[in-house]
């Protein structure tokens, strides 16, 4: 019996349509992580339904995940979290929020969190550094000093990059004509699938929507399967990594 049809597909990426706890089981894949933006189930829209399970079906797939949400979504959802251990959670801070309550502050980040199961040191973790904008040559070489008494003082060569900080300052997609409502800029993307997937590894999205993160992968050398369940959004995807082969090749 044949597995799942890809509605798109290159040597890089493959898209299809459904719903991720049905066709990923279908696929048999092992990936090396996960990277997730799930509907929070937050608000009364149609689409923003919580989709049961999809956690269990994840744990099949890979033992890494990158996964977008709120803390509200996080406490409301804990207990599904349960087989997750957590590594980290970063910071995503918009030009602007998307909520409209008065009766609160205004919101204008998203939280996204790390986790993993297993063994640590057994997956890949590693942290991209950035350029630093204000690098002087009396910086290089000098001593750290003493980190509560844990991490002794050391010297180092500045090589004008440091590790990439918990918070992401990088613009929302809404002034860039987004395709989806929520889609994510590659910009974000890309730091969270350099951490937990090697050079020519394998992501998968479980709910690809725009197909940001296919796009962000095959840019970055890693091969990315999505699962996107709305066929119209599926379609725009698709129609966006085609026409970027296109202008590739």
């Amino acid at each position: 019996m044949s597995g799942p049809k890809a509605y798109y597909q290159d040597e890089m990426v493959s898209l299809y349509v459904g719903d991720c706890r049905e066709v990923l089981p279908a696929l048999g894949i092992t990936a090396d992580c996960i990277v997730a933006d799930p509907p929070y189930g937050e608000t009364s829209l149609a689409w923003d339904r919580w989709p049961d399970g999809w956690l269990d079906v994840a744990a099949g797939v890979a033992r890494s995940l990158w996964c977008f949400g709120s803390l509200r979504m996080y406490l409301d959802r804990r207990d599904e979290f349960a087989g997750w251990k957590l590594s980290q959670d970063l910071i995503w801070e918009k030009q602007n929020g998307s909520g409209f309550a008065s009766d609160r502050f205004k919101r204008v980040h998203e939280q996204v969190t790390h986790w993993y199961r297993g063994d640590w040191a057994s997956f890949r973790h590693e942290t991209p550094p950035t350029t630093v904008a204000w690098r002087t040559a009396a910086n290089s070489g000098r001593a750290q000093p003493t980190h509560t008494g844990a991490i002794g003082s050391r010297s180092w060569q500045d090589d004008g990059t440091r590790l990439t900080r918990t918070v992401l300052r990088i613009p929302n997609m809404w002034r860039r004509n987004p395709i989806h409502p929520t889609q994510k800029p590659i910009e974000l993307l890309d730091p969270l699938i350099g951490y937990a997937c090697q050079p020519g590894g394998l992501v998968v999205d479980p709910f690809a929507g725009s197909g940001s993160t296919l796009d962000a992968a095959r840019c970055a050398g890693r091969r990315a399967i999505g699962v996107e369940r709305h066929e119209p959004y599926a379609e725009a995807a698709a129609r966006r990594l085609s026409q970027m082969t296109l202008e590739a090749s």
